[in-house]
């Protein structure tokens, strides 16, 4: 197993956590230490985040992601993650649905639905990307995570997060379009027939009230394509509740899993 790790809890139920983009296992403290009694919950570093190795720039990122992940499936776990770290839980659930007990999804950000089920919205989001997508061709890193941040971030101006965070983000910005060809391009096959319904596991599917429109067009339209899924909506979150609001999204998560 090369990706590194974080643990939270004592519970009896054993769950793994993917966290975000730009992040790193350490964004489920908040979330893990709420629900410790509960769940054991592994969270590990996605490739180039955290302590785990740096991506190679060879490998299909989403690919080696999922590699990294399904070692920590030896036995049959409540799968959660967010945002990218979503589409990677719900590759896990579809290429290996015997061993992913629950599947909760924060706000995934699998943008290739939306081309089916909400052009609209996926053409708004597109023209309010423009600033990151043109530092993105510039290569200016910083503005590209500054942009990215101001997209998907917590609320916090980028001038307030410590120096350090902002160094972080920076110097990983160029994992965001690793991903697209996964998120946006569905090279991984996620609506293929068929495959979307082999996770046949109840599915609870997360969103911020306050957060970007394309994230509940995202919700909604994987909700009803999924056998056995349903959404809630976190009151006054956006896109990162599971570090604003652990306390909210952790209740709603125990509440899904019967065990609150």
């Amino acid at each position: 197993m090369s990706a590194g790790t974080r643990r939270f809890g004592d519970g009896a139920r054993k769950a793994l956590a993917i966290h975000c983009s730009l992040a790193h296992s350490g964004a489920w403290r908040g979330l893990g230490q709420g629900i410790g009694e509960k769940l054991s919950l592994t969270a590990i570093d996605l490739p180039g985040h955290g302590t785990s190795p740096a991506w190679d720039k060879q490998r299909d990122l989403t690919a080696l992601s999922l590699s990294d992940a399904a070692p920590y499936l030896t036995e049959p776990v409540d799968v959660i993650g967010h945002s990218y770290g979503a589409v990677v839980a719900l590759l896990l659930a579809v290429s290996r649905p015997e061993m992913v007990r629950s599947l909760t999804l924060i706000e995934p950000v699998f943008f290739a639905v939306t081309k089916v089920d909400a052009p609209d919205a996926l053409a708004r989001f597109m023209h309010v990307s423009k600033p990151y997508e043109a530092a993105l061709h510039k290569g200016d890193w910083e503005d590209a995570a500054r942009a990215f941040n101001r997209l998907w971030g917590s609320g916090v101006a980028w001038a307030d997060i410590p120096a350090a965070a902002r160094r972080y983000m920076t110097d990983r910005i160029h994992l965001i379009p690793a991903q697209h060809a996964a998120i946006l391009d569905d090279s991984h096959a996620l609506l293929a027939p068929g495959r979307l319904a082999r996770a046949r596991m109840p599915v609870l599917l997360i969103k911020g009230a306050q957060s970007p429109e394309i994230a509940g067009s995202i919700v909604d339209a994987l909700a009803h394509r999924m056998p056995d899924a349903r959404s809630v909506t976190i009151a006054g979150a956006g896109h990162m509740s599971p570090i604003t609001h652990p306390e909210a999204v952790g209740q709603a998560l125990l509440s899904f899993l019967k065990v609150a």
